[in-house]
């Protein structure tokens, strides 16, 4: 090996313990994978209290009494698929999360006293023998130096993932969360407000057994009002379904995009890199005598 290319490798070396030395990518993976998390969580949180909220407005009821017989509808039946929608979009939420949380894990693990100092035996090992043991045979070399390069891999490699995947989130994904996220929330309390109105409603019509006529005419009138209410209310709940499933499903694709498709795509790199250190592919010393 070229006396250029040693000094190359034993700077490259000396930098790179120094930078796992620092903690200052392992410090931003952290802060990357605890923004995901609390994401995550606030999201699950918005999802199941609309899951709630549906659950209640299911139960709306509009009554009218054309020509004395009274009718019952729930129009919020109508939220019944949404409501299976979001419980399965919760537990996407949910497994994100979890998939944050074991990312989490991965930075503690790699981020260990005893890692860095697995990882320092062998880079300076590394060194010593591309310095020092030109006697070594050359595939005890080569296996030393990869050794040293499989541990720098998997020890910057999970943080490095951890930065990558959060401004990916950044750049590409970040409106599309944050407009699907609000409009959830919106949606959530017109629901609530339309499950308020109903409430009110059953309540006067309710007020008094003993009607007198005047009552009777009005409540007439109110059976009336009541018949446009459903029509109004399936429109009403028929408008918020196509919202919430748009946007869950707009907030789904973003968490598994972030919290699976990326990083399966990270892990098949990296492996796929250690494989191809490990088998040989790739050798330093072949040239040295």
């Amino acid at each position: 090996m070229q006396f250029r290319k040693k000094v190359i490798i034993t700077v490259v070396g000396l930098a790179l313990l120094g930078l796992a030395q620092l903690g200052v990518v392992d410090r931003a993976g952290l802060e990357h994978t605890e923004k995901g998390l609390s994401r995550a969580l606030v999201t699950y949180g918005i999802a199941r209290s609309l899951n709630g909220v549906i659950s209640v407005v299911q139960g709306t009821e509009v009554a009218i009494e054309p020509v004395g017989v009274g009718m019952t509808f729930t129009p919020g039946q109508i939220l019944d698929p949404v409501n299976d929608l979001i419980e399965r979009f919760s537990s996407v939420v949910l497994i994100s999360g979890t998939a944050f949380g074991i990312q989490r894990v991965f930075l503690d693990i790699v981020a260990t006293n005893t890692f860095s100092l697995l990882v320092v035996i062998f880079v300076v090992l590394a060194i010593a023998v591309m310095w020092f043991a030109k006697s070594t045979p050359v595939d005890v070399r080569n296996i030393v130096f990869r050794s040293a390069l499989i541990c720098l891999i998997i020890r910057f490699s999970v943080p490095l993932m951890a930065v990558a995947t959060e401004n990916f989130y950044e750049l590409f994904l970040a409106p599309q969360y944050e407009e699907s996220s609000q409009q959830l929330l919106s949606t959530s309390d017109e629901l609530q407000d339309i499950q308020s109105q109903s409430d009110a409603s059953s309540s006067m019509s309710d007020a008094n057994e003993d009607k007198s006529f005047l009552e009777s005419a009005k409540d007439l009138y109110r059976s009336a009002s009541n018949a446009f209410d459903v029509q109004r209310h399936l429109e009403e709940f028929k408008a918020a379904a196509e919202n919430i499933s748009e946007h869950a499903i707009k907030l789904i694709v973003v968490f598994v995009f972030q919290t699976i498709i990326l990083p399966l795509t990270a892990l098949w790199l990296i492996v796929k890199t250690i494989r191809w250190v490990a088998m040989g592919r790739l050798s330093f010393f072949d040239n040295t005598k």
